[in-house]
């Protein structure tokens, strides 16, 4: 093989993700004259392309954004700092002096010698090997995050009858997505006597669809030859074995699996980087150095985290030290911690594996507020005539309690008188894009279904923006349809 062409580059980040595109923004405004970021997609964005749900952008924007929202806010700070951006482009090594390898079609192989590096390559999903679940080996086991990209992205069912194993979140949000698309989602199977989901998406993901959550439950066989036929579950022990004689059969064509997140990091390990055993992730200072000089961690890669803000919150950190590491000036400190180094942690008290977001007890309701992680357990009780209204009999009044926020009141009171959602689902453009789209405000829960028909019916022409109306006014709700991002 021929040499590879050599560049140089102050800061090169891998991974152009929440954390990386994050990283690459603060190591710019950090004073890093060439940033570069190598993405193997074709687009920036990582997995928030396939994320078209909401509940992002909470900490970080302030305002309530879906996966694609929140990665196109990135996209266009990139894009307007004039950071290099090489999609379809992947690393294969990295060396301890911190130069990069890559190859792709556009460049062929080439290497880049970088000032600093910040990895950012994100997580994969643990596949059924690591499980050793007995039985054939048929077509229809899916990762959670595999049906999510066929149905978010390629325009794909992977299935019609489907069975969940695990309750982590993309799980529970593909239950609901393949419930909205017209699957039969038949159970959610948790081997954890609590679900490991956030309670928002216990609540809209499976209690809004009457979706079973089988605690301390398991797969402990797969069935069928070509095609998954169905999976036999079973109770499990304090020990987390399965208990002999509580086997059920479920029919099913369609096994996802849901059952955690790995670091990334082979070419961690390529470039010398110690990598914490209880993590698998670098381990790394509060600047997020790995203990390789001149060479950063964020992100995915380092720890998994429960929210993308933190993700975006951990590669500011990162590009800026690496910034400042690349022109030679001194970094805040060099204190070395385990893989995390000094990240927030989440402050959720939104608990998981809560069992019901209403429930009644003789004297009101008591609601988990979902509107941010604090998770707020607020009681509604609805007042007598003479203490609310007695001038205005028709007109209910609540007394409201344990809400931080007034947003928090207004939650309550409307879940327990009439649930909304926001919608969030895909159309299909003309030359087979699929765009992702949402109700730009909550619709009553108990249309989402009609609402769907309405959009299954529709085709869009590019180009696109985001934020563009689609449909008006869907099924008389007050709500329109909108892109979440732009298809040019």
């Amino acid at each position: 093989m021929s040499a590879a062409k050599t560049m140089t580059a102050d800061v090169v980040i891998i991974g152009g993700g929440p954390g990386g595109m994050s990283a690459a923004v603060s190591a710019k405004n950090a004073g890093a004259a060439e940033v570069v970021i190598i993405e193997r997609e074709p687009r920036l964005s990582g997995i928030l392309q396939q994320c078209i749900h909401n509940g992002f952008g909470l900490h970080k924007f302030k305002e309530e954004l879906t996966g694609p929202e929140y990665g196109q806010r990135y996209e266009e700070m990139v894009s307007r700092l004039g950071i290099t951006v090489m999609t379809e482009t992947m690393a294969v090594d990295i060396t301890p002096d911190r130069t990069v390898t890559a190859v792709s079609k556009e460049r062929g192989y080439f290497s880049i010698k970088a000032g600093a590096v910040v990895l950012a390559m994100g997580c994969r999903e643990k596949p059924r090997g690591a499980l050793s679940i007995p039985g054939t080996r048929p077509a229809g086991v899916f990762t959670a995050g595999t049906a999510q990209k066929l149905v978010n992205i390629k325009g794909y069912m992977p299935g019609k009858d489907i069975v969940i194993l695990g309750s982590g979140d993309i799980g529970l949000i593909m239950a609901r997505r393949m419930t909205l698309e017209g699957a039969r989602v038949k159970a959610v199977c948790e081997i954890m006597e609590d679900s490991g989901g956030l309670t928002r998406n216990i609540v809209q993901c499976l209690q809004d669809f009457n979706i079973p959550l089988l605690l301390r439950h398991t797969v402990v066989e797969i069935h069928g030859k070509k095609r998954v036929e169905g999976v036999t579950v079973a109770k499990v022990d304090g020990n987390l074995k399965p208990i002999p004689g509580t086997e059920e059969y479920i029919e099913c064509d369609t096994l996802m699996l849901s059952v955690g997140l790995i670091p990334e990091n082979e070419l961690s390990k390529k470039a010398g980087v110690e990598l914490d055993p209880k993590t698998r992730g670098p381990v790394v200072d509060e600047n997020r150095q790995t203990k390789v000089s001149g060479i950063f961690a964020c992100g995915n890669v380092v720890k998994v985290h429960e929210l993308v803000d933190f993700v975006s919150d951990e590669g500011e950190i990162a590009g800026r030290s690496a910034a400042l590491y690349a022109q030679g000036l001194p970094l805040t400190g060099s204190e070395t911690s385990g893989a995390g180094g000094s990240s927030k942690p989440v402050p959720s008290t939104q608990k998981k594996g809560v069992k019901n977001l209403v429930s009644e007890d003789g004297k009101g309701s008591t609601v988990i507020c979902t509107i941010c992680p604090m998770g707020c357990k607020i009681q509604v009780e609805a007042l007598t005539t003479e203490e609310s209204h007695p001038e205005k009999p028709a007109q209910p009044a609540f007394r409201v309690t344990g809400n931080t926020c007034k947003r928090g009141e207004r939650y309550a009171v409307q879940e327990v008188t009439a649930p909304q959602r926001t919608l969030t689902t895909t159309m299909y453009a003309k030359g087979g894009v699929i765009v992702p789209v949402k109700t730009d405000r909550p619709v009553p829960r108990e249309k989402l279904s009609s609402c769907m028909k309405v959009i299954n019916c529709k085709t869009l022409i590019l180009p696109i923006e985001a934020g563009d109306i689609i449909i008006e006014n869907i099924e008389d709700t007050g709500a329109n349809v909108i892109a979440e991002r732009s298809f040019l």
